[in-house]
């Protein structure tokens, strides 16, 4: 199926990362546009405001490379999966949508926050941080914490106990975060491995 820009000459693509589906832009295309960005397999939009063609990261040189093209059943939008070099907008960030604008109806705390706050303890080197403790000591803390979390995992389960098998997940994901800072792992790599295997079953 292909876009129809017979009915409007210029459509929305919506960007997203295909590591781990973060919105990263949304731009417009026509035909042109799409057709080089198939041919080239980077991202090329229409500029409304200069009137013009222009690939993303001509300036910047942050390209998105297109891992896959979908199109809408109305075929009136696109949505291209890409693995980007480097920040998306223009602004440095890694999504045109990482600001406080907008309306939140869920929190807004994710593995992916908790990470970041993970390596930020790692980088600064808080004092009094619990985490930083245990970067101090190293592999071998780390390492032991991890065994307690998962027997007090195993403990409360076998106990039914619900609330604490919450509790002691959480300290077990936890410390596994901080496990893979420590060997400057990202979180994505676990993911990408589960998806690997999720694809080799099927």
């Amino acid at each position: 199926m292909n876009p129809n820009f017979k009915q409007n000459t210029l459509l929305p693509a919506i960007i997203q990362n295909y590591e781990d589906n973060k919105i990263l832009m949304l731009g417009w295309m026509n035909q042109e546009a799409f057709d080089k960005t198939i041919e080239s397999k980077n991202v090329w939009f229409f500029s409304r405001s200069k009137n013009r063609l222009w690939e993303k990261g001509e300036s910047s040189k942050n390209y998105l490379r297109v891992k896959q093209i979908l199109i809408d059943c109305d075929q009136d939008a696109i949505l291209i999966n890409v693995k980007p070099e480097g920040p998306t907008c223009h602004t440095l960030n890694n999504s045109c949508f990482e600001n406080e604008k907008g309306i939140n109806f869920k929190s807004n705390f994710s593995l992916e926050k908790l990470e970041r706050i993970i390596n930020n303890r790692k980088k600064e080197n808080t004092k009094n941080s619990y985490t930083n403790k245990l970067f101090e000591e190293g592999i071998k803390k780390i390492g032991k914490k991890i065994g307690e979390e998962a027997s007090e995992v195993i403990i409360a389960s076998l106990a039914e106990k619900k609330e604490d098998l919450i509790y002691e997940s959480a300290d077990l994901i936890y410390h596994l975060l901080v496990l893979l800072a420590n060997e400057e792992i990202k979180f994505e790599k676990v993911i990408k491995e589960l998806e690997k295997r999720n694809n080799e079953s099927n």
